[in-house]
């Protein structure tokens, strides 16, 4: 990944880049759906995608972990590209890698405790060290600083909390001799497909069930390059049920917005992916930690267009948890234990505009998550559905309100915010809940001049 998205250096994605830059404070902002998707050949996986997401839409929430040698220089993931740092020099760097025995139960234990659902690791960077076992190359945890296989633990860690194991694995290769070589000699390319169909068959093969494979940057090879389609066919042999995604020249299951949040259009499933802080691998100086405030307003946001949020912790190279992170995920857990449900069972919520608030929806009951907590009453101008009632989600206490043509007024607020870092309230309605500023505009009645 780079400090901005993984495909900014690769594709020079504008849009994309913009919409993670505006994101300051690391709060996305209002999603927008993507240019309708272009009709697409009969793919892999197509005839039992629906039955294989089922538990994905239900989850929502997931932890993302940048974890492998460079968490022992502890500069970025890319360090090695951004500093041109020669191999021979980078893989020394694999000999003093040294996690502690069982570190994947911090992360597994932390994961539950926020409210995630499932866990994906890296299982290969684009540094090329495998944080697994293999017979392909001795450039592996096992016979390495480690001198065992990190990803087995991270799969047990992960079983034990109830997770749902995902892997992602990147194409890109720094180290591998015909990781760039392929793109011009034919014997590189099959040599370097061969070593990465094989690599993948391995992780499929030798942890039981997994839940998600997650690619990551097809530099410098396109699908035809790849054999994306006879990959995909070989993972889903192995793992029946598993879902993919949508960087190895195909489709997939779902899209992978990065460090912003688009919603995909037509239906399609989409992910956003975002970091703790600006780095995805630990990186000592970062100090730009996201709050529990602002994770809490991203996963609503993605929930809201029914996405899924999947969160990243960069551990340090002993395994543990930089303390930022753990803080905010422990406050984001204490949050979803009250109202995760408006999160885990929402629908599509057409409901949008406040300047302090953000909204999920569950049939006709329309949640109110107020970030900015202005006291005595909160309005939402526009709803045009007729609400019935109204409570505060963590107390329990019904809200008084006034409600006309224009807005809905509720009123008799505690001065202070009832919960943190953000106060839910569920109005009933009618029925589903609809707004629309423009005939306020529009209809409102004026002054004179």
């Amino acid at each position: 990944m780079t400090p901005l998205t993984r495909r900014s250096v690769l594709q020079g994605a504008g849009a994309s880049l913009l919409a993670a830059a505006a994101a300051g404070n690391g709060y996305a902002g209002i999603a927008c759906a993507q240019e309708p998707a272009k009709t697409l050949p009969p793919q892999p996986g197509d005839a039992t995608r629906a039955e294989r997401m089922r538990w994905w839409h239900a989850a929502r929430f997931g932890m993302f972990i940048h974890f492998g040698v460079y968490s022992t220089i502890g500069r970025h993931e890319w360090v090695m590209e951004e500093e041109g740092i020669p191999v021979p020099e980078y893989v020394q760097h694999a000999t003093i890698f040294h996690p502690y025995p069982g570190a994947p139960r911090a992360w597994a234990k932390l994961a539950k405790q926020a409210g995630m659902k499932y866990m994906v690791m890296t299982t290969k960077h684009h540094e090329g060290f495998c944080n697994f076992d293999t017979k392909l190359t001795s450039y592996c945890a096992p016979k390495q600083g480690p001198g065992r296989d990190t990803v087995r633990e991270y799969v047990e860690a992960a079983r034990e909390e109830g997770m749902h194991v995902g892997f992602y694995y990147s194409l890109m290769d720094w180290h591998h001799p015909d990781g760039a070589l392929c793109a011009t000699n034919e014997d590189s390319r099959k040599r370097f497909v061969d070593y990465t169909h094989g690599l993948i068959r391995e992780i499929l093969s030798n942890y039981g069930k997994i839940d998600v494979l997650w690619y990551d940057v097809d530099w410098p090879l396109d699908a035809k390059g790849w054999e994306s389609e006879r990959m995909n066919e070989m993972v889903f042999q192995l793992q029946p049920e598993i879902i993919v995604n949508n960087r190895n020249g195909l489709p997939g299951d779902f899209s992978t917005p990065e460090q912003h949040i688009t919603a995909e259009s037509g239906g399609r499933a989409w992910e956003s992916c975002m970091t703790m802080n600006d780095s995805w691998g630990y990186q000592a100086a970062d100090d730009d930690w996201k709050s529990s405030k602002t994770i809490v307003r991203n996963l609503i946001t993605c929930a809201r267009d029914t996405g899924n949020y999947l969160l990243n912790i960069g551990p340090k190279a002993d395994g543990s948890i930089p303390e930022p992170s753990v803080r905010a995920l422990r406050e984001v857990g204490e949050w979803m234990a009250v109202n995760g449900h408006t999160i885990y069972d929402s629908e599509t919520c057409q409901v949008r505009r406040s300047t302090y608030a953000s909204f999920t929806r569950i049939g006709n009951t329309l949640y109110m998550h107020v970030h900015f907590w202005p006291g005595e009453y909160v309005a939402i101008g526009g709803l045009m559905t007729k609400v019935k009632s109204a409570k505060l989600l963590k107390t329990g206490e019904s809200i008084p309100f006034k409600q006309d043509e224009f807005r809905v007024k509720f009123t008799d607020l505690p001065m202070e915010a009832p919960d943190y870092p953000v106060t839910t309230i569920a109005i009933e309605c009618e029925s589903e809940p609809k707004q629309d500023t423009d005939f306020v505009r529009k209809n409102r009645p004026r002054m004179g001049v």
